[in-house]
């Protein structure tokens, strides 16, 4: 469950008109804080950063999958923004919640550092074109506070 400040600051963004995936990032901020405080761990940054995506698609982002996703993403995307639209919180299995806790715990928490994130920031920004790279800077350019 998304914390109450994380809900209101996406809620912010969106009021803002700030892109799907700008709102989605303050939940994937918050799951790198989560492993950074000890509350538990994750195996890569790339699981970190898919946790995140999904809390936000069932918090009611419109965050639809990419279109290189494999199938199994789009369907878990799709399972996401299901529960967000049926507005139904259903009573979570605590055998099954429970068990993702302890085997979250279990993992690393270097997933979330300094270092891993850079890396994984790197690695994403090489597999897109210098064209996509220049027009999204200059998007951020042109739609930075002044």
């Amino acid at each position: 469950m998304p914390e109450k400040e994380t809900i209101e600051r996406a809620q912010q963004d969106k009021r803002e008109g700030k892109s799907p995936s700008t709102q989605a990032g303050e939940f994937v901020r918050e799951e790198m804080e989560h492993i950074r405080e000890g509350k538990h761990g994750a195996r890569s940054t790339k699981q970190a950063i898919a946790i995140g995506l999904s809390k936000a698609r069932r918090a009611g982002v419109e965050l639809p999958p990419s279109s290189n996703s494999s199938e199994e993403v789009k369907e878990q995307a799709a399972r996401d923004m299901r529960k967000a639209k049926s507005g139904k919180k259903a009573a979570k299995s605590s055998k099954r919640s429970r068990a993702t806790s302890k085997a979250l715990k279990r993992e690393g928490h270097s997933a979330a550092s300094r270092k891993a994130l850079s890396r994984q920031a790197r690695t994403a920004a090489k597999k897109r074109s210098a064209a996509s790279r220049s027009r999204s800077a200059k998007k951020a350019a042109a739609t930075r506070k002044k």
